[in-house]
């Protein structure tokens, strides 16, 4: 089984990129950063009778980079209650993927991966972040994605998230998983 992780974090080893590492040591695992590629928000046009606009980003290089891999990791920090403005815009995209002619079988695809969740935030995430995991398990279902779980953990300064024992427990269980 082949991984790809996907960075939502803005900060460079950041409490979700570090529990994430976590899950991943010693995993050969497809690392992708959306803070180092341009993701232009998405301008909806699945109503208008031109359909969607070619895009000049980086986002299409991140599908292909993603299409391949039999499970997904989504990494982010909890920001607002929600995933990160990238995280946002590269999921929000996916809609104008779901009508490229490029990519005529991307729900298809997307259907035969299984999806984890990684999220850390600071204001009492194992309640607040819950939101956020609907809404990805809502996204999962609709692209037919297998979602497995999640871990959120709770930090808000750097390195903060090594004093949450519940998450690095569960990070720990889920590299075994994943092994």
């Amino acid at each position: 089984m082949s991984i790809a992780v996907i960075y939502g974090g803005n900060r460079p080893n950041g409490n979700a990129e570090t529990l994430t590492k976590l899950v991943t040591q010693d995993l050969k695992v497809e690392e992708i950063y959306l803070k180092d590629y341009s993701i232009l928000p998405i301008i909806d046009k699945r109503h208008t009778e031109e359909g969607f606009s070619t895009v000049n980003d980086d986002y299409n290089s991140i599908i292909e980079r993603i299409l391949p891999h039999d499970i997904l990791l989504f990494s982010t920090p909890i920001y607002w209650y929600s995933m990160t403005g990238p995280m946002k815009n590269f999921i929000d995209r996916w809609s104008q993927t779901l009508r490229d002619s490029n990519y005529p079988n991307f729900k298809d695809n997307m259907s035969s991966k299984k999806a984890y969740v990684i999220a850390v935030g600071g204001d009492m995430p194992y309640i607040k972040g819950l939101p956020m995991i609907q809404q990805f398990q809502h996204i999962f279902d609709f692209m037919g994605t297998s979602f497995e779980g999640y871990i959120l953990g709770e930090g808000n300064k750097p390195g903060d998230i090594v004093q949450d024992l519940k998450a690095m427990s569960a990070a720990e269980c889920l590299r075994k998983e994943l092994q």
